[in-house]
């Protein structure tokens, strides 16, 4: 167990290292130009995602995807993954997450787009979509997208899931020495009730959820901001130096290189927002759209508020906290994110135990989607309640057991599922341009979508 524990962590830092981050950011710069900046379109998609296709085909809304998709990628990696990206690659990896996100809007849009574009519907009318639709229908590459679903299944059943119960139960011991075993069953349970009506019922828990802790975290962050309000332009100040590698910045921070906040920040952006991935163009594909561009645009929104404003939140947050208080230790992530939420009197544990839980909580059920959709593309719909039964439970054995190997062995299976569905972008770059350019910048976004997959 040792030996497989060392392994996969050995592996993980490789996969997650400069090889990972080079394709994936690289990808994301070459998409952004290669479809002109689709960055320029996204108060537009804020506002289409509020809005309803009447008529359109496809089973939830377009706003019930973009949350569902949201409830995948807002979740312990916004909080304390920003804490230790921060502690490991100082302030300037703030600066680089942000970038990661701005730029990364443009692979989620893309994503989007042929999720869509080469979605397919079931006898019942259910709609399926994501890279393995893209990379068979697409690209005629069955055995990509056969290993693409085996990657998704197993990230959606360890870092989708059993690792955020883990997160909630520890967090809950620590905090209110509730038994992990008690919460474990409850997670149980309510992840139960959910996941039983399939993607209909995850958008609908995900709709409410998603919004009201986004809107409630950022709250106390700005809380946190206001208190901290004479030293939050020096935080951004210090943010950006470092970002280029100052070797002295204010504040006690030990001024580092710019490969090490590059390094971590990018890193860190690119697991938070999952552009890139292919996990949220799975639940993209089921959004009733009149074309697939004008999903894109919302998909790409995700991105945008999980990175550009959430991450870039609690970045300066953690930073203006560290130099308004210079005894605490920002080289320990988890505990300086703490320390910041605890200079908030009385309820600022609870915002962070409350927003911690919640984002965990939405994250496994929007996991459990992706998982249950890569299960039905290998084996056909008779394992999806097997799949539920197994994906529940392992939630309960997640909330009371050590999780290292897992940690390590999920994080290997989510950089794997980038390499397939990089391919299919790359190689579809030709009907990207093609989509963004018929119905994006020649304005007929409203226009409905002529059945071809060419």
């Amino acid at each position: 167990m040792e030996w497989l524990e060392y392994f996969f962590s050995v592996l993980s830092d490789y996969l997650w290292g400069w090889p990972m981050v080079i394709l994936l950011l690289g990808t994301h710069i070459y998409l952004t130009f290669l479809l002109r900046i689709p960055q320029r379109k996204i108060l537009t998609g804020i506002r289409l995602s509020v809005k309803r296709d009447d008529g359109a085909k496809g089973d939830v809304s377009q706003f019930g995807a973009l949350a569902t998709a949201l409830a995948g990628t807002i979740g312990t990696g916004n909080i304390v993954g920003v804490a230790t990206a921060i502690a490991l690659g100082g302030p300037g990896a703030v600066f680089w997450c942000w970038l990661t996100g701005v730029f990364g809007i443009a692979t989620k849009y893309s994503e989007g787009l042929l999720a869509v574009k080469y979605r397919v519907q079931t006898s019942n009318g259910q709609m399926l979509g994501g890279p393995m639709y893209a990379l068979e229908r697409g690209l005629k590459m069955k055995g990509m997208a056969v290993l693409f679903c085996i990657f998704t299944a197993f990230a959606s059943l360890g870092l989708g899931n059993t690792v955020q119960a883990n997160s909630i139960t520890l967090l809950l011991n620590e905090s209110w020495g509730i038994s992990p075993y008690v919460s474990g069953a409850f997670i149980s349970v309510c992840l139960a009730l959910v996941i039983v009506f399939g993607v209909k019922g995850i958008a609908r828990v995900c709709t409410t959820l998603v919004p009201v802790m986004a809107v409630f975290y950022m709250i106390g962050c700005l809380i946190i901001l206001g208190i901290n309000s004479g030293y939050v332009w020096e935080a951004v100040v210090v943010i950006i130096k470092s970002a280029f590698g100052a070797k002295a910045v204010a504040g006690g921070f030990a001024g580092g290189t710019i490969l090490m906040a590059a390094r971590y920040g990018i890193a860190r952006g690119l697991f938070s927002n999952e552009s890139g991935l292919g996990s949220a163009p799975i639940v993209a594909a089921a959004a009733k759209t009149k074309n697939p561009v004008r999903q894109a645009i919302i998909a790409s929104t995700g991105t945008f508020w999980d990175t550009v404003v959430i991450c870039a939140l609690t970045g300066i947050v953690l930073v203006s906290s560290v130099l308004a208080h210079p005894d605490i230790d920002y080289a320990q992530g988890g505990a300086l994110t703490k320390a910041a939420f605890d200079k908030i009197p009385v309820v600022g544990p609870v915002i962070l135990s409350v927003g911690i839980t919640t984002f965990a909580f939405t994250t496994i059920l929007g996991w459990s989607y992706y998982g249950e959709k890569a299960i039905e593309y290998l084996g056909g719909k008779r394992w999806i309640v097997v799949y539920r039964v197994f994906f529940i439970g392992i939630s309960y054995l997640g909330a009371i057991v050590n999780l290292a190997l897992v940690w390590n062995l999920a994080d290997c299976m989510n950089a794997l599922m980038a390499i397939p569905n990089l391919l299919s972008l790359l190689l579809l770059s030709k009907v990207l341009v093609r989509e963004t350019n018929r119905y994006l910048w020649s304005g007929r976004l409203e226009e409905a979508a002529e059945e071809d997959i060419s």
